[in-house]
């Protein structure tokens, strides 16, 4: 009988699912699948600034060192870039705001002119914090949430580690550094933090329910950031990671053993 063989297979598919449901204690593992991009894309050749895009948020969805990103374009140490304009994400140094390198004296004239135009609506980002070193980073745990999450790069990867809260614990500065991105830009990280440590480091702070500060503030670590939420996700929890010269590292390798 078709009708009760199909009734028997959707019966079998609710058993699996039930199943599975509470195998995992009600908990669905935040994956690249379910998060919808939370892990970084893979990077076009060329891309587009929109509103509220910074450099280092723009390196950040994609995998790459914010330091390349700008030699790539020719963009100088104040790392300020404006909506509508065309990056490269891929290729050799440019000189600054000319790709082609070949710009006459007259072109020159006018782009110098759109650019101070430009200017009001450019989204500056602050460069590394002066004098900043490569180096070691003096790191603490940025919440006192249960690991719910840890570090994968197979199958179904998670950039980060994750932990458990409820809305409005606390989030702190895993290390002492500048805010180079503070907002919601980035699809599946929700109200996001990043924050800059020296050359080599950068930290994500993501799903955030309040965000306490604003791009290029200076923060100590331990500072009060933001609260956790679940912006970005299904349940109240804080998706933290490390990235080591644009590229993600296991947090747990860096912080120092929880108590």
């Amino acid at each position: 009988m078709p009708g009760g063989a199909s009734g028997l297979q959707r019966f079998v598919v609710l058993l699996a699912v039930f199943a599975l449901s509470a195998c995992s204690g009600g908990y669905a593992p935040v994956t690249e699948q379910s998060l919808g991009g939370r892990v970084s894309s893979p990077a076009p050749s060329r891309y587009t600034v929109r509103q509220g895009d910074t450099l280092y948020s723009i390196a950040w969805r994609y995998g790459l060192d914010f330091r390349e990103l700008a030699s790539i374009n020719g963009i100088d140490s104040r790392y300020i870039i404006y909506p509508g304009q065309k990056l490269r994400l891929k290729g050799g140094r440019s000189s600054i705001g000319d790709p082609s390198g070949t710009k006459t004296a007259s072109q020159t004239q006018i782009s110098s002119s759109n650019q101070q135009k430009r200017s009001s609506q450019a989204a500056p980002v602050e460069r590394a914090t002066s004098g900043a070193s490569i180096g070691p980073v003096d790191w603490q745990w940025p919440s006192k949430g249960a690991l719910i999450g840890r570090f994968s790069s197979g199958n179904s990867p998670n950039k980060g580690i994750d932990l458990a809260g409820r809305i409005g614990d606390p989030v702190y500065a895993a290390a002492s550094g500048k805010v180079v991105y503070a907002g919601s830009g980035l699809l599946g990280y929700g109200n996001l933090v990043i924050v800059n440590h020296n050359r080599q480091y950068l930290s994500a702070y993501a799903h955030n329910s309040r965000i306490l500060v604003k791009e290029s503030d200076s923060v100590k670590k331990g500072d009060k950031i933001a609260e956790l939420g679940n912006t970005g996700t299904s349940r109240p929890m804080l998706h933290f990671e490390i990235r080591r010269d644009g590229k993600p590292v296991d947090p747990l390798k860096y912080l120092p053993e929880k108590q």
